[in-house]
């Protein structure tokens, strides 16, 4: 049994609901913590399109990205609960900012009422051509040796790249410079183009790079092999044993939410996500679906809280 099936349970008992969420509203609005045209805001637009399909009304991705994901989640925490203001949360704002910033416009518990989880999801660990290292070891060896030399990008200042990154320096004991940039295109040109060596990377972005031998490949931050890169051993396999990092978003609605639309959203969300078309995107893009109850959300976000405080507390992690 894994760890979120241990964590979330089966939980498929909801209420008799209406066929159709009586939502005051013509529209509803998705709030989104990243730029257009990420794994974020892709999975959100698969998401919003299945829903508003159910809903019969359209369900708006609207992007909100900057401060690890602060502005978009105060935004979120400050509507009105009527189920017209939904919010794509992940680890950043709902598992580590609490422990990174010393005050947050939020609170990620209070504020907020999980719907479901969504999607999980590792990362790759790839460099540039042009860095002497054919795997995990001769990285590590190489970064050891040239403190400070090499420079990682990132989608932005507490992201997921950034934190899978810190996790790494930590457990290896590396210097590496970090380099934030306003979302994953811009990082990904300069990683291209050399001006960065290396990226934990989402597994849509890396994979055709890789293909094209664009980038080098070193191993992926799951606890086990992924699908779209059998190829490629994690980092545990490959020297760093212990090490597992798994990305992750939810649906999440402003406290307060009446609990006859919670649930129908919970359940509308695990058809969309059970929905074969959305399965084989998933697929595709090396995402898992992985929808939960909303309680079960709740346990998972204090469970990744909660460890990520140790992990900020064991490596003095900061945001530049």
């Amino acid at each position: 049994m894994t760890r979120r099936r241990a964590l979330l349970g089966t939980g498929l008992a909801l209420p008799a609901l209406p066929a159709r969420a009586e939502f005051p509203g013509r529209s509803i609005r998705l709030i989104v913590p990243y730029p257009p045209g990420g794994i974020t805001d892709l999975v959100a637009r698969r998401v919003a399109e299945g829903l508003g399909a159910l809903w019969e009304r359209p369900v708006v991705a609207d992007n909100r990205p900057g401060a690890s994901g602060n502005i978009a989640a105060t935004l979120a925490a400050r509507a009105a609960p009527d189920g017209n203001t939904l919010y794509i949360g992940f680890a950043g704002t709902h598992a580590m900012n609490v422990s990174l910033y010393r005050k947050l416009d939020y609170d990620p518990v209070a504020d907020f009422t999980p719907v479901s989880l969504l999607i999980e999801s590792p990362l790759a660990l790839t460099v540039h051509p042009s860095v002497p290292a054919r795997n995990l070891a001769e990285l590590t060896a190489y970064a050891r040796a040239n403190p400070g030399r090499l420079a990682f990008g990132s989608s932005g200042n507490g992201g997921a790249s950034h934190r899978a990154l810190e996790m790494y320096k930590a457990m290896a004991g590396v210097d590496i410079l970090h380099v934030p940039y306003r979302g994953a295109a811009q990082s990904n040109t300069d990683l291209l183009g050399g001006k960065i060596q290396g990226m934990f990377d989402t597994l849509i972005t890396a994979a055709p790079n890789i293909r094209a031998n664009a980038v080098r490949a070193l191993a992926v931050t799951g606890r086990g092999r992924a699908a779209l890169l059998p190829d490629l051993p994690t980092l545990a396999e490959a020297g760093l044993p212990g090490y597992a990092f798994l990305t992750w978003l939810g649906l999440l609605a402003p406290a307060g939410l009446p609990l006859e639309i919670r649930d129908r959203m919970n359940r509308d969300v695990r058809r969309v996500l059970a929905d074969e078309a959305m399965r084989r995107w998933c697929e595709g893009n090396g995402l898992e679906p992985a929808p939960s109850s909303p309680e079960g959300f709740a346990r998972y976000m204090a469970d990744e809280t909660t460890r990520f405080a140790a992990f900020v507390r064991e490596t003095g992690m900061t945001l530049e």
